[in-house]
Order: C-alpha cells, then sequence, then structure tokens
C-alpha cells in the first residue's frame, strides 16, 4: 500500500517554551532558556509528516493578522496550509515549563475554537487526523462528528489523538468516545489511555481501546508505545535511545512517524516503530517541531 495523501485539522499554537536552569524561585528570578516557536498538537503532526516526505494539508484558525507567519512556517516543512483566519481573536498561545521528562502548560485556545469544520474538504485523502483539543471546549459536538462521518463516507481514514487527559477528564470520556464515533485510529498516551479505560497497565489500556477503535497506539515515553491492530494480542515496541533536551511535541512526532508508515505498509507494529524514531528526533531539540 502506497502512503497516501493525509489531511490534519486542529490546532496552531505560538509556544514560549521555558526550561528552567533549577528549581523556580517565587518573586524573584531564575536562569531559564526561552524560546518562542510555533505549535499546537495538530500543527506540529501535520510539520512532522511534512519532514518526512508526506503528502499534507493543514487546517486551522489563527488570528487574521498572523495567517501570512504561520502559512510561511507550514510550507517551510512542505504542508500545504488552508488556514482561516479570524478578525478579532488572538493567535492559540501556550507557555510550556519544562522540568526534565515532564511539562506544565497554561494554555489559551484563542482563535482555534472558532475554526469553521463544515467547510472542510476532505476529497482527495486517504486520511484525516483530529485531536481532542477540536473537541474539548465546544459545547456541541456535532461539527467533529460531522467531519469524522464525512471522511468515512469518502473512504478516508480516521487517526485522532486525544491530547490532554486532563481535558479529557473535564469533557467526560464517554462523551468523548461517542464524539469520535467512527475514528480508525487512536493515538493517545497512557495518562490519557488509562483516562479513557479506568485501568492501569499498558497492555491493558490499549486491549480494551481496541475494543472500540480498530488501531490502537498507546504511547508510553522513555518505554516506548504498546500497540493492537485488527483485536490481535498487544505487542510492546521499545523507545528509541535519545539524549532528552525538550520532550514538547514528542508525542505528535510519533503520530506522524506512526501514521505515514501504517498508511505506507498496513503494519501496526512497524509504524509504531517509525513513530519511536521519530519522537527521539523530536526530544533531541528544543520546541516541537523538527529542526531545519
Amino acid at each position: 500500500m502506497a502512503s497516501g495523501r493525509i489531511l490534519v485539522v486542529g490546532d496552531v499554537i505560538d509556544d514560549v517554551i521555558v526550561v528552567p536552569h533549577g528549581p523556580i524561585r517565587p518573586d524573584t528570578d531564575t536562569v531559564s532558556d526561552i524560546r518562542s516557536t510555533p505549535g499546537g498538537s495538530a500543527a506540529n503532526t501535520a510539520v512532522w509528516l511534512g519532514h518526512i516526505g508526506a503528502s499534507v494539508e493543514f487546517v486551522g484558525m489563527v488570528n487574521y493578522a498572523d495567517v501570512v507567519r504561520h502559512a510561511a512556517e507550514f510550507e517551510r516543512y512542505g504542508v500545504v496550509p488552508r488556514l482561516q483566519g479570524h478578525p478579532r481573536l488572538p493567535t492559540g498561545a501556550i507557555v510550556i515549563l519544562v522540568a526534565g521528562d515532564s511539562r506544565s502548560m497554561l494554555t489559551e485556545r484563542g482563535a482555534n475554537d472558532s475554526i469553521d469544520l463544515s467547510v472542510v474538504d476532505v476529497t482527495g485523502f486517504d486520511a484525516l487526523h483530529l485531536t481532542g483539543y477540536s473537541l474539548f471546549t465546544r459545547e456541541d459536538a456535532a461539527p467533529v462528528t460531522t467531519l469524522i462521518t464525512r471522511a468515512r463516507a469518502a473512504g478516508l481514514q480516521v487517526s485522532v489523538d486525544p491530547g490532554s487527559a486532563g481535558f479529557l477528564l473535564d469533557y467526560g470520556v464517554e462523551r468523548f468516545l461517542t464524539a469520535i464515533e467512527g475514528a480508525t485510529i487512536l493515538v493517545p498516551n497512557l495518562d490519557e489511555g488509562r483516562v479513557l479505560t479506568g485501568l492501569s497497565e499498558p497492555a491493558e489500556v490499549a486491549v480494551a481501546l481496541a475494543a472500540r477503535v480498530d488501531r490502537i497506539a498507546v504511547t508510553l515515553d522513555r518505554a516506548g508505545a504498546m500497540v493492537v491492530s485488527a483485536a490481535g494480542p498487544p505487542v510492546a515496541v521499545p523507545a528509541v535511545a535519545a539524549s532528552m533536551v525538550d520532550p514538547t511535541g514528542a508525542g505528535d512526532a510519533f503520530t506522524a512517524g506512526f501514521l505515514h508508515e501504517l498508511l505506507a505498509s498496513d503494519n501496526a507494529e512497524a509504524a509504531a516503530r517509525a513513530g519511536t524514531r521519530l519522537a527521539a528526533t523530536a526530544v533531541s531539540s528544543l520546541g516541537a517541531r523538527p529542526a531545519v
């Protein structure tokens, strides 16, 4: 099976990544590395897909004044941008505080929550990728559910990254699973998988999710990933050794590698290995996108 055209729809963010050189001292200065970079889970996945040579287009929304700037960022990686511009709301922004393998994120969704999904054209694509962030602040899930239904009717695979364990808890597990009904690929991290299933062990989480979605890849940080395909047994795929600089974007990179290889080979284990290789590249530099 040849790797196909991928449509990614979702969030675009301006990241401010902060890596303190030590414990943060209240009411005074803490020396840190600080970088402002473009981000957003869906946007990052699109960029990593473009970086590895996939044919990919991206649909998202930013403030009107930022359309040209963010479009240029996508084009640097070979991604075709289809950006909507909002006349008032700011482009989404996140301050990311990095401490070793962990991150704390302060988020403003901004224009992301106003994207018009009804105008998204799925014609000619082989896969659609979405994240949970497209759902979490919507009172009505119908635009997302309808987009998934349209994509499946057109023969696309539909991949979903849940995006945030905290937001999943706020949104509601059954509400989320109902909203993404029809998705064929689910790529949660272990915390998200535990929220979605109420289970703890990676293999149990993956098997339980496979009862709802055909292809499951649960990412496990330094332990790699657990995959289940076509109701088969869970398969553990080890992580690729890497020097940890910044974990931001590692899950998005994994998703890109996984989806690209899955479309090419229809082999979930090989896809997970491709995902872990790309994730290792992602954690080796500061920021959520490939260094170019």
